[in-house]
């Protein structure tokens, strides 16, 4: 059965046309079936939007997903959105995971170095008794400190098991949690059904 798949992106890298490559492999498919995922996220530009516009497009986007595909780029780790984006979903409780998309050849058919992971730049609190998400945070570049998460703030309990002693009490960062692909180096077109759940 195919997956529900929010895509996570920075617009220049629509405009780049390395997203695309991600959010169309379908069509070169079969169908959607064989594809393994739907696309189910968000084209309109944000910037014609207020805050509280944005957030209500991006949760009325995430609903009926249950993944969360963060596609990076260059400075997709420094984008606001793309971090409320990551937050919410984790939220709502979708797997997450990044692809590395510089390693595409962009419009210009040329490649670039792997941006940053945006896992890096965001963390969460977990509760001393490790099961509750206290808090998000996030790492602040202008600052170069952790910071509380101010676009969602919202705590939520843990499901299944608590986390691990070394996190409780501690801001952690999520790529401890998430995992990280290249789209060319780990063959993503044939495995992106695969790194869903």
């Amino acid at each position: 059965m195919a997956k529900r798949v929010f895509f996570s992106f920075h617009y220049q890298d629509v405009i780049d046309f390395r997203a695309n490559v991600v959010r169309r492999s379908w069509l070169t498919k079969a169908d959607r079936k064989s594809a393994g995922f739907y696309d189910a996220s968000i084209w309109e530009d944000a910037k014609l939007h207020g805050p509280a516009s944005v957030k209500k497009l991006i949760d009325n986007s995430l609903s009926g997903s249950s993944n969360t595909a963060v596609l990076i780029g260059t400075d997709t780790y420094s984008r606001r959105w793309v971090r409320y984006e990551i937050c919410k979903s984790l939220h709502k409780g979708n797997h997450i995971l990044g692809i590395h998309i510089n390693s595409i050849k962009g419009k210009d058919q040329r490649t670039k170095y792997q941006g940053p992971n945006p896992f890096d730049y965001i963390g969460v609190v977990i509760s001393s008794c490790g099961t509750k998400v206290e808090s998000f945070t996030e790492y602040d570049l202008d600052q170069n400190k952790w910071v509380y998460y101010k676009d969602l703030k919202i705590s939520y309990q843990i499901e299944g098991s608590p986390m691990a002693m070394k996190y409780r009490g501690n801001n952690t960062a999520l790529s401890e949690f998430y995992s990280t692909y290249d789209w060319i180096s780990h063959d993503g077109y044939n495995n992106f059904s695969n790194w869903l759940r």
